[in-house]
């Protein structure tokens, strides 16, 4: 129970009268109270680099990230799990935090928009990318941010990935060289309210996850506008969010082969690592990307290049743990490779799985004999997903991997057990034939995608309208020369 001396009683009783008066004044029309002035956000991370030169140096390495990495390529089952929605197009592997807005403009995801109000994506998929979607929610509240397409944001979300994201740079404590952490996107505070972790009453290590939380996260679009929402209403586990969207009956896309109203699993590396041994031993996310080192004048500061704990070894894993760098790193390369065997036997199964439930369709079958099929392959596609696009949980919780990944293995095997029953009623007994899938190309043809249209298209949109966005946003000052 907190304590109150004389002195802090006193103090109370005036701010409440205070407030009451204040109140009944406004109420009686003798003048009327609004909320103070939000300083404006400063997008430019490059205004920040004289006050913070350590830190901007530092962030500025995120750019060594090396060349794209084409994640269908290396695995085109992925194409074929992703049928009929924008990823089956183009996904890469995770870049720097200096390629935000260059990697989602550059997507096939995307698309290629000629105007402010050209599709097929919404705002939203701008929230993770710049500090101008903190500014623009701070201008325009969540409501004026949210509303129209993704192209609708191209001249004012410019900037990449920085310090207004995680900080309050209008902050006399930013000015005077301490961190100021702030939580830039509402949604996410809103979101960790739902689970009982306010921001505001977060111990200094949870904060700093926090800040990371608003975008290493799971989460959908809502509403007409397509709202950010962290499907946390029932916490934060692979079930429980299961269950948060089974029974608002949300769906991100219809897959084309099976027809199954499907769940695609964005990036839960908070969840995951909330669940692991680091979470739960409050090891933070800054503890292992971003530890405190030395500058060459002894200075002690957070460095904001985000890498793999492994590239600052001394600065991060020796903190904690008493194995050489070798002998952790065949540990946590034995767990990848488990997680890697079981992913691929899980795709498997579900490639099978949208492939017979297509022949199921094709054979006449109907919706309530495919209904508790879908609800199966659904369930296990999300698992699948969520586990994989958690990037890192070989070493944020692998027990929860593998654990998730073998319930996916378990649900389709229901799938497909039940599939082929079915299929035997319509008198097919033999094998579904899969088409040639062994290359992202051949299975995008297999898909009737255009690629070469997609691609072309794509060509001409990075040609003609990016340009334009960002001479648009220079003439404003919304962008550095």
């Amino acid at each position: 129970m907190e304590k109150y001396t004389g002195v802090h009683i006193v103090s109370k009783l005036i701010r409440e009268m205070s407030v009451g008066i204040l109140a009944l004044l406004a109420i009686g029309g003798v003048f009327s109270l609004s909320a103070a002035p939000t300083p404006p956000i400063e997008a430019r991370n490059d205004k920040f680099a004289e006050q913070h030169v350590d830190q901007f140096t530092s962030w500025l390495k995120t750019k060594e990230s090396g060349p794209r990495e084409d994640a269908l390529a290396d695995d085109p089952n992925l194409v074929i799990l992703w049928a009929g929605y924008p990823f089956a197009k183009d996904y890469n592997k995770p870049r720097g935090h200096y390629y935000a807005v260059t990697d989602v403009r550059e997507t096939l995801r995307t698309a290629a928009p000629k105007t402010a109000e050209d599709g097929p994506l919404p705002m939203a998929c701008w929230s993770c990318k710049s500090p101008d979607v903190a500014r623009l929610i701070n201008e325009q509240g969540e409501e004026g941010y949210f509303k129209g397409t993704w192209a609708r944001g191209g001249p004012e979300v410019v900037n990449q990935l920085g310090c207004a994201d995680c900080h309050d740079t209008a902050s006399a404590d930013f000015a005077a060289g301490k961190p100021a952490l702030v939580l830039s996107r509402p949604y996410t505070e809103r979101a960790l309210q739902s689970i009982n972790q306010p921001f505001a009453h977060a111990s200094r290590l949870d904060q700093q996850s926090m800040v990371c939380s608003q975008c290493h996260v799971e989460y959908h679009f809502a509403g007409k506008d397509k709202t950010v929402k962290l499907p946390w209403d029932q916490g934060t586990d692979v079930e429980s969010m299961e269950r948060y969207y089974d029974e608002i009956a949300f769906s991100d896309w219809v897959h084309p082969l099976s027809k199954t109203p499907m769940l695609k699993a964005q990036h839960p590396e908070y969840e995951t690592w909330r669940a692991g041994i680091h979470g739960k031993n409050n090891v933070s996310c800054i503890d292992c990307h971003m530890p405190k080192i030395q500058n060459a004048a002894g200075k002690v500061y957070t460095d904001h290049q985000i890498r793999n704990p492994f590239d600052s070894f001394e600065s991060t894993c020796v903190n904690c743990h008493t194995q050489d760098k070798k002998t952790l790193q065949d540990i946590v390369a034995e767990r990848k490779a488990s997680i890697q065997e079981l992913k691929l036997n899980v795709e498997k199964q579900l490639v099978h799985a949208h492939y017979e439930a297509k022949a199921a369709w094709d054979a006449g079958a109907t919706e309530q004999e495919m209904k508790p099929i879908l609800q199966d392959i659904r369930h296990a596609q999300w698992r699948w997903d969520y586990a994989i696009a958690s990037h890192g949980i070989h070493m944020h919780a692998p027990d929860i991997g593998l654990k998730v990944l073998g319930g996916a293995l378990n649900k389709a095997a229901d799938a497909r057990t039940k599939l082929a029953r079915l299929l035997a009623t319509k008198g097919i007994s033999h094998e579904i034939v899969l088409p040639d899938i062994s290359t992202k190309l051949n299975a995008q043809k297999a898909l009737g995608m255009d690629m070469d249209k997609l691609n072309r298209e794509k060509q001409e949109f990075l040609q003609q309208v990016v340009p334009a966005w960002d001479d648009q946003a220079r003439k404003a000052g919304r962008l550095s020369q």
